[in-house]
């Protein structure tokens, strides 16, 4: 955290020097920093900023998260516009007024808002570094407009924020000299960091949506400012800041979707495509005299994605709902203007846009901060849900469980079908076949149905759903190839047999998933199998067979299947419950989906989860727990049955015995005449701790009541046993007694460290597993063999998460009393 905080304070820091210095030369003749080279610099700490606020705790929400991407955004746009002024590509008078504008607008008043956040919220060093920079970014647009503001001004106001990260650096450095003794009012992050765990969850939970919103007024602002006459027409100076806009957008996208806020993180994939959409329309008349044509049915249907998705989001926060409604106005504008982005209709809507995008975005900033939140209507949907039987919302951490392994992501479905929805219907534009690039296809079908279904199989491939993974990926693929030789002009009117070949291929591929979504579920099975008639109907066209309206039906079909997998994810994502039914796998075989309900998977953070895991092991079952280290298979001593259950469960190894887990050495105490006092000593100075000692066997074993299934715990002369050092274990323990410990993999794999991998590893052979999410820990507990420590020698068989210097110094401290 104190890393990732200095990188951004002191990357803020180095870009603001970097422009003091060039406005204090740029009266001058020959700048000292020249145009190219101060984007690239502004490039380069664009990334370093990207990364500092990418690597920031999801737990301590701060506004250092939304002020670093913000300015990486803007400078990133900023260093762009800046290299095609110095290559000359922006050779007019007033074209680098007219390209930086629009941004520089945006940027004064998105930091003002981090500013007014900040101080509201508590952070005073963060809001005078947005405050500086939002003011220099207002003396630069007036620079623009009036020759008497002198660049002197904008440097100044650079120059404060270099001393605010000269201020924390001098700090930070004070800090690790002094090791803490000296610490500068807001640059001890220690304790920053300890107020920010102790306000918990007070925060939002998507801390980086306020800097989506921020940047939605940023493509906002470009159309904004020609309608009301700050710049004089739209052109490719405007272009950096779209496609800055989108391309963050879309990292913000992935960033919600870690987050788990899907339906933010959909939104943003959405918005993203109108960024790239709008850019490419700005730079299309660079080489072609006139504007691109817009596909009138595909906006339509964007609207009515749009409108989906803002009524879904509205049960989750009526005013992010409402101001998605927005974008739809925004899409119908475009479907009824022919000349898009550039007629007045649209850029009115965007001036709407701007406002609400503003005003939310105070409210999300406001929001992760502040203990007492704005309102945002999400109590009142709640209070009238809860009236109905039928509809409930989906809550709680394991709300996107995935279905193997631990992933940091939620689903990303709903944005892949959305993006085959989007693809299928570009397709129905058939264009100029002269003039392929006049229609704006290539942002729907490249952007939509490439990039971010990949982004969506990327997501789904770490879930743990590896059909729908490679189903998602292979279909971007056949997006991006087609989008970009049949409607972006690379195609041409030849046709070959290599480009059939490669159809072929894909379809063949295909086919392999139709077959496997037998097993899946019915709606894969009908998406998969229309995908087929897409490749078809490619196929037809490379051979010039294609019949008239075939490729117009097979889209709309494939369009319409996919449009109701878009709801049914939205609707489980939303609800809990299935609202619409995705159906069950088409064909069964025994081990192929099987047991799904069989074993039990209950939370670990409930008492009655516990409960419920103990009253499985006292009735002979077997489950899977976690620990301080990594996940185990338990059985109780109590239940020979079951201990002889676990041991063939696992096939264990000679040389990997099962151990024995207690909850105190009270459970010992009425064999402790069988050990001798140094051991005793031992065990209770060592435990409890990921310490596993390894001690003779003898009578004592008798008194746990395993009968003569205890010839499957440890080997005829020793026994492994421990106190585990966590509390869910050992409540456990004392509700059930000591238990008998095997790790939960099959002999030889790797430890399993999600509770998720139990399951998946061990199968129907465990009965039940108790939920606590990613392992603390991925390394075993230290082994001791202390079956000599009466000579005062211990011997170590596994060196764990406890080091043997640790081990043997807790013996020499026994020793000494």
């Amino acid at each position: 955290e104190s890393l990732h905080s200095c990188v951004g304070l002191l990357g803020i820091s180095a870009g603001s020097l970097l422009l003091a210095v060039h406005f204090y030369g740029s009266p001058r003749a020959a700048p000292l920093i020249p145009s190219t080279a101060l984007g690239v610099l502004l490039l380069i700490l664009s990334a370093l900023l990207a990364y500092a606020g990418i690597r920031r705790s999801l737990r301590n929400a701060s506004l250092l998260v939304p002020l670093c991407l913000t300015l990486s955004a803007f400078w990133s746009g900023y260093g762009l516009i800046l290299i095609l002024a110095g290559q000359g590509v922006l050779p007019a008078p007033g074209d680098a007024r007219d390209a930086l504008v629009p941004g520089l607008a945006t940027f004064t008043l998105a930091l003002l808002l981090l500013a007014v956040a900040g101080f509201l919220c508590g952070e005073p060093l963060l809001a005078l570094v947005a405050a500086a920079v939002s003011l220099a970014s207002a003396h630069e647009v007036a620079l623009h407009y009036s020759s008497s503001l002198g660049p002197s001004a904008v440097a100044c106001s650079h120059l404060v924020v270099c001393l605010v990260g000269g201020y924390f650096a001098l700090g930070r450095i004070l800090y690790f000299l002094t090791k803490g003794k000296v610490a500068l009012p807001g640059v001890d992050l220690a304790q920053k960091k300890a107020q920010e765990q102790g306000r918990g969850s007070a925060g939002s939970t998507n801390p980086f949506a306020a800097a989506g919103l921020l940047l939605n007024m940023l493509s906002a602002s470009v159309f904004c400012c020609r309608l009301l006459g700050v710049t004089h027409r739209l052109f490719l100076g405007h272009v950096p800041w779209l496609w800055a806009a989108g391309t963050y957008q879309i990292g913000i996208c992935v960033l919600s979707f870690r987050a788990m806020d899907v339906l933010m993180a959909t939104a943003f994939g959405f918005t993203s495509i109108l960024k790239f959409a709008g850019g490419y329309s700005l730079l299309y008349p660079t080489w072609q005299p006139e504007e691109p044509a817009f596909p009138t049915p595909f906006l339509v249907v964007f609207s009515i994605l749009f409108a989906v998705l803002a009524l879904f989001l509205s049960l989750q926060s009526p005013v992010d709902g409402l101001y998605l409604l927005g974008f739809v106005s925004y899409c119908i504008a475009l479907a009824c203007s022919p000349r898009g982005f550039f007629a007045g209709g649209p850029q009115g809507v965007a001036v709407a846009i701007f406002v609400a995008s503003a005003s939310v975005a105070l409210i999300h900033l406001y929001n992760v901060r502040a203990r007492t939140k704005i309102p945002t209507g999400e109590g009142a949907v709640k209070a009238l849900l809860a009236r109905s039987s039928l509809l409930k919302l989906r809550e709680g951490p394991d709300l996107h469980a995935p279905y193997l392994g631990y992933s940091k992501y939620a689903d990303a479905e709903a944005l892949a079908y959305a993006c085959s929805v989007l693809a299928s219907f570009a397709l129905t534009a058939t264009g100029d076949p002269q003039a392929p690039l006049a229609t704006v296809v290539i942002p729907w079908v490249v952007v939509a149905g490439g990039f971010l279904k990949l982004l969506g199989g990327s997501v789904a491939f770490a879930r743990g759903k590896t059909l729908e993974s490679s189903a998602f990926i292979l279909y971007a693929v056949m997006w991006v190839i087609w989008g970009l030789t049949r409607y972006g002009g690379l195609y041409g009117t030849a046709r070959s047999f290599h480009t059939a070949v490669g159809i072929v291929a894909f379809i063949l591929f295909n086919g392999f998933i139709v077959f496997c979504s037998l097993f899946l579920n019915l709606a894969w099975f009908f998406y998969s199998l229309t995908f087929t008639l897409i490749a078809v109907s490619f196929l037809l066209d490379a051979i010039h067979a294609l019949p008239a309206g075939y490729d117009i039906a097979a889209t709309l079909i494939f369009g319409l299947v996919s449009f109701y997998c878009f709801l049914a994810a939205l609707s489980s994502s939303t609800f809990e419950g299935c609202c619409l039914p995705m159906g069950g796998p088409m064909v069964q075989l025994s081990g192929v989906g099987a047991g799904k309900t069989k074993c039990l998977h209950l939370p670990a953070r409930k008492a009655s989860s516990v409960k419920r895991i103990a009253d499985i092991l006292r009735n002979g079952g077997t489950c899977g727990i976690p620990t301080d280290t990594v996940y185990v298979l338990v059985a109780a001593c109590s239940r020979p049955d079951a201990v002889e259950k676990a041991h063939r469960s696992k096939r264990q190894a000679q040389d990997r015995p099962m151990s024995l887990w207690i909850s105190s050495l009270k459970q010992l105490e009425p064999a402790k005449h069988l050990f001798t006092p140094l051991l005793w000593d031992f065990m209770e100075a060592a435990w409890p701790s990921p310490i596993s000692l390894v001690i003779p066997r003898g009578e004592w074993v008798d008194f746990l009541g395993m009968k003569d299934s205890a010839k499957y715990v440890g080997t005829p002369q020793s026994v492994a046993i421990r106190i585990p050092d966590c509390s869910v274990t050992t409540h456990l323990i004392d509700l059930v007694g000591p238990i008998v410990v095997t790790s939960a993999n099959p002999t030889g794999e790797a430890d399993t460290t999600h509770h998720n991998q139990v399951y998946a590893k061990l199968g129907d052979k465990v009965d039940a597993v108790l939920c606590g999410g990613p392992s603390p820990e991925n390394i075993a507990s230290t082994v001791v063999d202390c079956t000599k420590i009466e000579s005062g020698n211990i011997g170590f068989f596994r060196v764990g998460i406890i080091p043997k210097s640790q081990v043997l110094q807790i013996l020499e401290q026994v020793q000494k009393k």
